[in-house]
């Protein structure tokens, strides 16, 4: 599946949360995650989400779509990490 992974967190967690999420999808901007991943993977990585959050006071987004090509993607300006698959 392929997913969009937005999150807030406090400042004192922002590393740790960057560091894990990025073993798993493709850091496109701050805070904000995206690429395909398993459903196993996927439980995987948001169990590790939950132990670096306080779920009192930080949050995650999670946008699930089958596939990306049903996503338009416009970038308007700078695009911070370029994810282009070379074969």
């Amino acid at each position: 599946m392929y997913v969009i992974l937005v999150y807030d967190i406090g400042e004192k967690r922002v590393a740790k949360m960057l560091k894990h999420c990025r073993k798993y999808l493709n850091w496109i901007q701050n805070s904000v995650f995206e690429g395909e991943i398993t459903e196993v993977k996927l439980k995987e990585m948001l169990m590790g989400a939950r132990a670096i959050m306080n779920e009192e006071q930080d949050s995650v987004i999670l946008f699930k779509s089958r596939n990306e090509r049903w996503l338009d993607k416009e970038i308007i300006g700078v695009e911070r990490s370029n994810i282009d698959n070379f074969l």
